[in-house]
């Protein structure tokens, strides 16, 4: 049994790792921004720089998945400080207060969340962890994320950044809404549907975590993605075959622009993102398919 802090314990990745590691008899201790009301909960501040240091002594890991949500809203100049200050200053408070503990107390493993969005557009060409960052909003908050967990890094702790795709889930993030339009016949591509979208598993961004966390002599960037990056299109047909419903419906890209914003070059956007270095790392994917992704969601 080991003692694990996780942060973002109730957002759609985290609530499935809690769930997965306290199932295998592993101590699950949760990072709170109100004051502590249980022994498994620690008090932290993301967005102010603050954590509980104290709090984290003895713990084989810390596994930082919190974070303002990229899709929750229109980017607005102030959301998209808050999206940067949720991730940035969160990162640098935890590995700060990883680092200031003695060699005894201090966790083994820094699991710092990323995302694709580190690549940027990159079309019909396929990127994998040895790619440079692209350019924009999303790349340059990936770089500064990841940058910000140097504290610990420097201190020898093994430190890992999960850049992850789409997760397929009905229970939250970009596939929560689909999920809902497509079982009602609205589901549709968006823009061209030429444009690659990186997915993963519910389950396998679990698995992939676990692994991460578990093997040894891993540290940096892993694309956390099916080995099968798919167009917006074939995974629309994909959605229509597993549902049976008809996806007729399509949303221009002018569209989209005049609802989301900024945010739509995200939608629009095209990533095809491959996974090398966790498959090199020996982990298999439970459902590397699309339909099978699908399938395990429902």
């Amino acid at each position: 049994m080991r003692r694990i802090a996780v942060t973002g314990a109730s957002g759609l990745i985290g609530s499935a790792l809690v769930r997965s590691l306290t199932a295998d008899g592993h101590e699950v201790v949760r990072l709170v921004r109100r004051t502590p009301r249980t022994e498994d909960e620690v008090r932290w501040d993301p967005e102010g720089g603050r954590a509980d240091a104290a709090g984290l002594a003895g713990c084989h890991a810390v596994v930082n998945l919190a974070g303002a949500g990229v899709g929750n809203r229109r980017w607005t100049d102030a959301y998209k400080r808050r999206i940067r200050d949720s991730r940035v200053n969160g990162t640098a408070a935890l590995a700060r207060a990883v680092a200031s503990l003695d060699d005894g107390d201090r966790p083994r493993v820094f699991v710092n969340g990323s995302a694709i969005g580190y690549y940027g557009e990159t079309g019909d060409r396929a990127v994998d962890e040895e790619a440079p960052p692209g350019t924009g909003f999303l790349p340059e908050l990936c770089v500064e994320w990841e940058a910000a967990a140097a504290p610990a890094r420097q201190a020898g702790v093994r430190t890992v950044f999960t850049r992850t795709g789409l997760v397929v889930s009905q229970h939250g993030g970009a596939w929560g809404r689909l999920f809902p339009l497509f079982r009602a016949g609205l589901g549709g591509r968006m823009g061209d549907g030429r444009q690659y979208w990186s997915f993963v598993a519910l389950h396998d961004e679990v698995a992939a975590i676990r692994h991460l966390l578990d093997t040894d002599g891993l540290s940096g960037p892993f694309n956390l993605t099916a080995p099968n990056p798919l167009t917006n299109g074939e995974i629309t047909a994909a959605m229509g075959r597993v549902l049976r419903r008809p996806t007729l419906f399509a949303v221009p890209a002018p569209v989209l622009r005049s609802v989301l914003g900024e945010m739509a070059g995200d939608v629009l956007g095209s990533a095809r993102v491959l996974p090398t270095r966790l498959l090199e790392s020996g982990f298999r994917f439970a459902f590397p398919d699309i339909e099978g992704a699908i399938r395990a969601a429902l």
